[in-house]
């Protein structure tokens, strides 16, 4: 889940709260009489919040085992959870409902989330080819738009926000071939009512790999497949993180001659890296 918030007046916030799932063996190979602490599954969950006003980014991390009920999922009722940070809600058909719930020393998350547009199943028919060979694929879906209101906390202070909220769904065995080294990514909400999905895969030589894609859904339902050559992205501006050293373009253009879409997409704040086990930017922008 991603999403941008306000308060009343005006004040900005963005925010991320995703669940990783990793399958360390198939669920079928655990030994029976195994101790209660042995997993088949590894989670991790990333949250972070944006503070424009305040200039802040702060991201924070779990991660654990699928053990003991230190975190899991289930379907009915809906739950996703590791440790104390969870989604909870129903689901049925494209109307889901949830609440999302995260908390660490300086930030925290209370957030009811309603969608508001159908489901979009990504690539084809909800298949998302990303390479040349098999299994270079993931099953993919989004909810571009959740009606969301709640609290955000910062350093002490609490916050009434409402906004809109964004949730991808992946899951894959593999999902980039050798020679593929990164991403663009984009999810972004336009004044229009429509909404648009794109990626753009970065091989090792700095080209875009012919595999990129996504899709436009306008504001009346209608779903366009755009392939690599239907999107021209030019970065315009990047960022080196004093933390890391790592460069980052955090500015693009991204047309669509063939929607007349012409956008400049610029970062409410250029620091929002998430400098944890997994090392990338990601951040709310307009």
């Amino acid at each position: 889940f991603t999403g941008n918030l306000a308060t009343p007046e005006g004040r900005h916030f963005g925010f991320e709260l995703t669940f990783f799932r990793y399958a360390l063996a198939p669920a079928t190979s655990r030994q029976q009489g195994a101790s209660t602490w042995r997993a088949d599954q590894v989670w991790m969950a990333h949250f972070a919040i944006t503070d424009t006003q305040g200039k802040r980014f702060v991201a924070r991390e779990r991660l654990t085992r699928e053990a003991l009920g230190l975190a899991g999922a289930s379907v009915e009722p809906l739950k996703i959870w590791v440790e104390d940070w969870e989604v909870s809600g129903e689901s049925h058909d494209d109307a889901l409902g949830v609440r999302l719930a995260a908390h660490d020393d300086d930030i925290a998350l209370s957030l009811s989330l309603e969608s508001t547009v159908p489901h979009v199943a990504q690539g084809d028919h909800g298949l998302d080819v990303k390479g040349a060979g098999r299994g270079n694929a993931s099953l993919y879906y989004s909810v571009p738009r959740l009606a969301a209101n709640g609290e955000v906390s910062i350093d002490g202070e609490t916050f009434d926000v409402t906004g809109v909220a964004w949730l991808d769904r992946e899951w894959s065995t593999s999902s980039l071939e050798p020679g593929t080294v990164g991403w663009d990514w984009f999810a972004l909400r336009l004044s229009d009512g429509s909404n648009l999905m794109f990626y753009r895969l970065r091989t090792t030589a700095g080209d875009a790999s012919p595999y990129s894609g996504g899709t436009l859904v306008s504001a009346d339902r209608m779903r366009t497949r755009l392939e690599a050559d239907d999107v021209s992205l030019t970065v315009l501006d990047q960022w080196t993180s004093r933390a890391t050293g790592v460069r980052y373009p955090v500015s693009w253009r991204l047309v669509v001659p063939g929607s007349g879409i012409e956008l400049d997409i610029e970062p409410y704040l250029v620091n929002q890296e998430l400098a944890l086990s997994v090392r990338y930017w990601e951040g709310a922008v307009h």
